[in-house]
C-alpha cells in the first residue's frame, strides 16, 4: 500500500518565509504585520502551516528554533564513521533528548509537528540503529519516549516506516528483553507507530513480533509492562482507512496460536491489584475474534477469573474494571459452550449483584445490559433465567432513570428485545419513550415491540 495522498495543501518552510520577505519588500508591511498576513492568507486559501517555523524577520530565524537545533546538532553526534556512538557524545545526546522531549511536550506548541516536518522522527530513529544498548540504556528509553511523542499521525508513522524503523525497534526490545525501562518504552512506540497504519502494523507482523510478545508476558512479572497492552490492542484494530480489507483478524488468530490469549489469561490473576487489569482485559478482547478463540480462553480459565474481577469490582467501587471485564464478558459469552459456563457459574446473579452497587453509571449498566442480550441471544431457556435474575427489572429502572442516555436506551431495547418480557405495560411505554426520545433507538425499539407481539409496533 502506498503513503497516504494528502487532501491538503502544503508549503515548505523556504516558500513560506519567501512570501513572507515579499510582503515587507513589494507591499512596505512591517515584519510582524507581513508575517501574519501570509499566516492569514495560508489559512484562507486551505494551506497546512503545521510544522512551519513562524518567526518575525528579524527578531529570529528558523535556525533559532530550540526544536531545529536539537535534531540538527543530533544528526551531528550520530554522524560517527565509526558506526555506534559512544563516550561523551552519550551525555550530549541524552540533555538534547530530554530537551527534545520537553519542547515537544508543551501542549499548542506544534513543537511536534516542527520536529516531524524537519527530520526528527528519520533521525532519532537512524540514532537508536547506531547506539549499543549495553551500554546506553538511557538514552534508548530517551530516543524512545521522542519517538513516542513525534509518531502522533500518519505522517510520523510513515517516515517512521520509511526510515526502517520496525526493525530497528524489534532489535532492541529482542536484546533488552529483560530491561523493564526498554520494554515500556518500546513498545509504546510499537503502539504510536502502527496506529492506523495497516502496513507498519504488517511490518512488526513479519518481524514476528507476536512471538516476541508471548516472551515478554512470560518473563516479565504479570502486568508490568504496561505499553505491551497497548501495543496488542493498537496491532488488533483495524483502525486505518485507507485499506480496503485489514488484516488484522489473521493477526489475532496468530496471536492465539501462538498462545498469547492463554498468556493474557494467566495476567488476569492478579485481579484489582494489577494496574493493568484494564489494559490485559481490553487486549484480550482484541484477540478473542472466533468461537474458538473465545472457548480457549474460557478452558483456560479465562471466565473464572473475569467473574471474579466483576465481584471484586462491586465491593471495591471500580467502575473502570467493571465496565471492561463486563465488555470482555460480552465478547466471549457469543460462544454458545461460553454461554452455559457464564449461566452456571452464576453470572446472572453476579451481574444483577453488580448493577444494583453501580445503578448511578449508565455506563456500567448498559454492558451488564450487552451481556443478557448476548446470553439471552436464541436462548429461550437463558432468557427465562435472565428474567428470574431480574434483567427485565433491571431494564425498566435504567430506561426510566436514564432516559436522556440514548445508548443505555438502545442496549436496554436490545435486551428486551431477547428476553421478550411480560408485563407489556410497563415495557412498552419505557420503549415507545425511548423510540420517540432518540433516533439511533428507532431500529431497535421498534423490534423489540414487535418481538413483544404488539401489533402497532411500527406506529
Amino acid at each position: 500500500m502506498a503513503p497516504p495522498s494528502k487532501n491538503v495543501r502544503s508549503i515548505s518552510q523556504e516558500a513560506f518565509d519567501e512570501l513572507v520577505k515579499e510582503n515587507m519588500e513589494d507591499l512596505g508591511m512591517e515584519p510582524a504585520e507581513a508575517l501574519e498576513d501570509a499566516i492569514q492568507s495560508l489559512s484562507i486559501q486551505g494551506v497546512d502551516l503545521s510544522g512551519i517555523v513562524k518567526c518575525v524577520p528579524g527578531e529570529g530565524s528558523v535556525g533559532d528554533n530550540p526544536v531545529i537545533k536539537c535534531i540538527e546538532r543530533l544528526n551531528t553526534l550520530k554522524s560517527n564513521p565509526s558506526g555506534e556512538i559512544v563516550g561523551n557524545n552519550l551525555d550530549e545526546m541524552a540533555g538534547l533528548l530530554r530537551q527534545l522531549i520537553e519542547e515537544c511536550s508543551v501542549e499548542g506548541s506544534g513543537n511536534v509537528a516542527v520536529a516531524v516536518r524537519n527530520g526528527g522522527v528519520e533521525t532519532i530513529t537512524s540514532l537508536c540503529s547506531k547506539i549499543p544498548i549495553r551500554s546506553s540504556e538511557q538514552i534508548l528509553v530517551l530516543a524512545f519516549g521522542a519517538l513516542a511523542l513525534l509518531i502522533h499521525d500518519i505522517e510520523g508513522t510513515e517516515k517512521f516506516r520509511s526510515s526502517g524503523g520496525p526493525a530497528v525497534l524489534i532489535s532492541h526490545l529482542r536484546e533488552g528483553i529483560r530491561t523493564l525501562g526498554i520494554l515500556n518504552s518500546g513498545f509504546s512506540v510499537v503502539a504510536r507507530a502502527a496506529t492506523s497504519n495497516e502496513v507498519v502494523k504488517q511490518s512488526f507482523m513479519e518481524l514476528k513480533i507476536d512471538e516476541l510478545i508471548l516472551q515478554v508476558l512470560n518473563e516479565q512479572s504479570k502486568g508490568t509492562v504496561q505499553s505491551l497492552y497497548d501495543a496488542i490492542r493498537v496491532l488488533l484494530t483495524p483502525d486505518d482507512n485507507r485499506v480496503v480489507a485489514s488484516e488484522v483478524y489473521g493477526y489475532a488468530r496468530r496471536f492465539a496460536k501462538v498462545g498469547i490469549a492463554i498468556a493474557l489469561v494467566e495476567s488476569l490473576h492478579a485481579g484489582l491489584t494489577s494496574p493493568s487489569l484494564v489494559s490485559a482485559c481490553i487486549a484480550l478482547r482484541a484477540v478473542a475474534v472466533n468461537d474458538e478463540i473465545c472457548k480457549s480462553i474460557a478452558e483456560s480459565g479465562g471466565i473464572d477469573m473475569i467473574l471474579k474481577c466483576i465481584d471484586d469490582s462491586g465491593e471495591q467501587g471500580n467502575s473502570d474494571v467493571a465496565r471492561t471485564c463486563c465488555s470482555l464478558l460480552s465478547k466471549l459469552a457469543g460462544s454458545d459452550s461460553n454461554k452455559a459456563a457464564i449461566v452456571e457459574k452464576k453470572g446472572m446473579v453476579r451481574l444483577i449483584q453488580l448493577s444494583s452497587r453501580f445503578a448511578d453509571d449508565p455506563l456500567v449498566l448498559l454492558e451488564v445490559m450487552s451481556i443478557f442480550t448476548v446470553l439471552s441471544l436464541r436462548s429461550p431457556d437463558n432468557a427465562a433465567r435472565a428474567m428470574e435474575a431480574g434483567a427485565g427489572d433491571l431494564a425498566i429502572q435504567a430506561m426510566k432513570k436514564f432516559h436522556s442516555t440514548p445508548l443505555l436506551q438502545r442496549n436496554a431495547c436490545m435486551m428486551i428485545r431477547n428476553l421478550a418480557v411480560r408485563n407489556l405495560e410497563n415495557r412498552e411505554k419505557c420503549i415507545r419513550r425511548a423510540r420517540e426520545n432518540h433516533g439511533s433507538c428507532k431500529a431497535a425499539a421498534t423490534d423489540a415491540l414487535r418481538d413483544l407481539g404488539l401489533d402497532n409496533y411500527n406506529s
